[in-house]
């Protein structure tokens, strides 16, 4: 088995989707019009206007696939990849680990090459594991979701590294960014957790928007080290090519960043700017320089 090298997320989106429907999408339903209850498209084209800005609604997970780019998978050897998941009923696990059971026998990227799930284990906030979710048998019960907190410790910080791991790409007012400016960084961290809280979880954020935009655009950008990416997916529904790409590499930011910590530990997890489900946009928070 081959996976593209910078489309590796496309080829396993395609491959779930289409598993996906084949599960959770209710009879009957079209494929310009899904039924209001119809699950597989609540998870994966869902439909109606999103907060601040978005033209839908977020997709309840991302995929985390990028260190499977360009590999070649040997017969009989493992691989894995990691899927976030925001929305967390009981169904909507199940209706993953069916799809995934699935590759055995409609198997995955060009020429189908099939896939056994042997496991789905849950992943800690630290990267290391925490339990059983499935193990070949039944549907193990569901652990605690990991959790991240918004507020800040207190502690001033008054500069931070971050590293952008995925191609990234930040719109600011409908136009692409052409650098990480951190006002826009903030923002878009910011509509995106307040999106997907709306959505999957207890409500859009309860904060002053406008004055934490404010406090944002006084952070400066200190250094900035970036490299454009270029690839692009087919679909297979359209057969149109979209490109994929985006910025990776490293900035440093300077200013008062302590309230602004714990988002950007967040977008680790749900990723920012363009095209997240694919795994675009992972940012990881690298250093931070802690301030009297």
């Amino acid at each position: 088995m081959l996976f593209p090298s910078g489309t590796t997320a496309n080829t396993v989106r395609g491959a779930l989707g289409n598993l996906l429907r084949g599960i959770a999408c209710t009879p009957g339903c079209g494929a310009a019009q899904h039924d209001a209850e119809c699950a597989y498209a609540r998870i994966f084209e869902p439909r109606g206007k999103g907060p601040s800005g978005f033209a839908e609604r977020p997709r309840p997970f991302v995929l985390r696939t990028h260190h499977l780019d360009g590999r070649s998978v040997d017969p009989g050897e493992n691989f894995f990849f990691d899927v976030h998941l925001f929305d967390l009923t009981d169904q909507v696990v199940s209706f993953f680990i069916q799809a995934l059971s699935r590759l055995s026998d409609e198997g995955l990227g060009a020429g189908r090459k099939r896939a056994r799930l042997n496991s789905v284990e849950q992943i800690s906030l630290a990267g290391d594991e925490r339990g059983a979710v499935w193990d070949g048998g039944k549907l193990a019960p569901l652990l605690e979701p990991c959790s991240l907190t918004l507020i800040s410790d207190g502690i001033p910080a008054a500069t931070a590294r971050v590293r952008f791991v995925t191609p990234t790409e930040l719109k600011l007012q409908n136009t692409p960014a052409a650098r990480p400016d951190f006002a826009v960084l903030f923002a878009r961290i910011r509509d995106r957790l307040s999106a997907l809280r709306a959505f999957y979880g207890c409500g859009p954020l309860d904060i002053d928007f406008q004055a934490m935009g404010e406090r944002a655009s006084r952070v400066e950008m200190t250094r900035c080290e970036l490299h454009d990416q270029h690839a692009r997916r087919r679909s297979s529904r359209t057969g149109q090519r979209h490109p994929l790409g985006g910025f990776t590499g490293e900035a440093e930011y300077r200013g008062d960043l302590a309230e602004f910590l714990p988002y950007l530990r967040a977008a680790r997890w749900t990723g920012v700017g363009r095209q997240t489900v694919w795994g675009k946009g992972e940012l990881h928070l690298l250093e931070v320089i802690r301030s009297n």
